[in-house]
């Protein structure tokens, strides 16, 4: 391609509508003279800080925290610059209204809310065909690096909602580029809308998703197939994350490309990243060894075993052989402890089951609170999506066994945890090392201020992936994984009284970087790299863009 040939045309309308070159009000006096801009824009010429302290001044107006989502949204469908900015800026503001929680309100009404398609592209089983110009339209000539894709069946914990699970791919990649400097320019949320389950959906006059139920079976997995091949093929340096498949899904997924392609699942092996860094930082705060531990997770569903299978492989990791370690795991679901000869056990879910042998009691192993009595865990992890389950007398019995119960209520959004913080520092005396899936406020007990680490896969997910595209790695593997758990849960202060098991969000940006450093290290160390790296630090800093205004070059307004 010769330079004339690369150069992007633009009309003065186009151009201060396009969200990756806009600067609004930011225009110079020579940008508005050469690219036709006079009279389009207020007189007043404005710095970006001037119109970070103007947006913020408007958000703060707004009178729920949906509404300044959308507002925000807004901002960041005509200028991407000065959304980041702002959002670098009130990061740990801007977390629960730009991603979890807030965001579960905008996915349960995005057809009713549309205003613009946030540059994201919809995929439909109806329409195979157009998979490939539909990628090539949304990107537009951008050099794609990293894909967030759903296929809207498995949302946070409110379930299948089609099409209108786009967001949960949009907000993701924002969070990517607030916490570790991904390019905004270089990604592409996606949609696979195979469908919906949701009756309420498919009665919606303003439902914007095909209307049918869900597709399953070969069907779905060539659909899933075409778009995998296709992304691959156009983008061949991509990244490809699956974020918030179904339970019957997500796992065949990951196992089938894996070993193939350059690629992740956020609720498989991110929330088992985040949760084995947070055991990391309570052994430091503890001063035992994560081998000693008896994991039991309440809720054994696609987040549920991913995490179990993950802090599984560090214990092989360490040294432990594979029976040895899966005497230290226990499922507990729905039906209770999970039992090997239950037909309707996952393939997840398979190596973690127990023999009834094991219990004199194993028939009346059907409640949270029966196995907790029963096993003894000194950790409790719950992704069951079933609000207050983690009681006093659970949490009693649990602490009377240990000294230092370690207790991580996952489940997200705010409504469906198992617990509140401040009820467990209060159960155990103190003793408990609790992380939660949403934010939740220091607690203060007996004089001691706890902090609350917050178990959110955005701890890790974005350092991992810019440590895996600096990197130009192959693949995503389990030694990566590794890496970047330990490079989090090393970042804890053991010896502050009520330290956190996991670093703030506060300084995500900070640790985002570290993360990144340590995976791409592994993946160089392991000969994954496609391109020579020297300097590892040089590489992961090189990739990573900052919110400011640049000189705009390669484009041409037409008057």
């Amino acid at each position: 391609m010769n330079k004339e040939d690369s150069v992007m045309k633009y009309t003065p309308e186009q151009l201060i509508h396009d969200p990756f070159l806009n600067k609004g009000t930011a225009f110079t006096a020579a940008e508005r003279a050469q690219y036709g801009l006079n009279g389009l824009l207020p007189s007043a010429i404005q710095t970006l800080d001037q119109q970070v302290t103007q947006a913020y001044a408007q958000l703060q107006s707004k009178p729920t925290d949906l509404a300044k989502r959308q507002f925000l949204m807004q901002l960041f469908n005509v200028n991407h610059v000065l959304f980041y900015k702002l959002f670098s800026e009130h990061i740990v503001e801007f977390m629960p209204i730009v991603y979890d929680p807030t965001i579960a309100d905008f996915i349960e009404n995005y057809s009713a809310l549309f205003l613009e398609p946030q540059n994201a592209t919809y995929l439909s089983i109806d329409a195979q065909a157009d998979i490939e110009s539909a990628l090539r339209n949304s990107a537009n000539g951008r050099d794609i690096r990293l894909i967030v894709v759903t296929d809207g069946e498995g949302i946070l914990g409110i379930g299948d909602w089609g099409t209108q699970g786009v967001d949960i791919a949009v907000g993701k990649l924002m969070v990517y580029t607030a916490a570790a400097g991904i390019d905004p320019s270089q990604v592409l949320p996606v949609v696979l809308d195979a469908g919906t389950n949701r009756q309420e959906l498919l009665a919606d006059d303003l439902y914007l998703g095909v209307r049918h139920e869900r597709v399953y079976g070969e069907a779905y997995h060539a659909f899933v197939d075409k778009f995998v091949a296709t992304a691959e093929q156009l983008f061949p340096h991509l990244y490809l994350h699956f974020e918030d498949f179904g339970r019957a899904n997500a796992a065949d997924i990951l196992n089938q490309y894996k070993d193939q392609i350059t690629t992740f699942n956020d609720d498989i092996q991110g929330t088992g990243i985040i949760v084995l860094a947070g055991l990391f930082g309570a052994m430091n705060i503890s001063k035992q060894k994560l081998t000693d531990q008896v994991y039991m997770s309440f809720g054994a569903g696609t987040a549920g075993a991913g995490i179990a299978q993950r802090v599984y492989d560090e214990f092989l990791q360490q040294g432990m052989a594979p029976a040895e370690a899966k005497q230290h795991f226990y499922l507990v679901d729905k039906q209770g402890l999970l039992f090997d000869d239950d037909p309707t056990l996952t393939p997840a879910q398979k190596p973690f089951a127990r023999k009834r042998s094991e219990f004199a009691n194993a028939d009346a192993l059907t409640s949270l609170e029966a196995a907790v009595k029963a096993v003894h865990p000194t950790v409790l992890v719950g992704t069951s999506t079933q609000p207050g389950t983690f009681t006093q007398p659970i949490v009693e019995e649990m602490a009377a066994h240990t000294e230092r119960p370690i207790i991580f209520p996952l489940s997200n959004p705010t409504k469906l945890a198992e617990a509140k913080a401040e009820d467990l520092i209060k159960w155990t005396a103190g003793r408990a090392l609790v992380a939660t899936g949403i934010p939740a406020a220091d607690v203060d007990y007996n004089g001691v201020t706890y902090a609350i680490g917050q178990a959110n896969n955005a701890l890790v997910y974005p350092g991992l992936g810019l440590g895996t595209i600096a990197a130009t790695s192959k693949l995503l593997t389990d030694a990566m994984i590794s890496a970047a758990a330990h490079s989090l849960g090393g970042l804890v202060d053991p010896d502050q009284a009520g330290a956190a098991v996991l670093p703030p969000v506060s300084k995500l940006d900070q640790f985002s970087k570290t993360v990144a450093i340590a995976v791409a290290k592994q993946a160089v160390a392991d000969g994954l790299n496609e391109a020579p790296i020297a300097d590892v630090a040089k590489a992961v800093a090189a990739t990573q863009w900052t919110p400011a205004y640049r000189e705009l070059t390669e484009i041409e307004v037409e008057g």
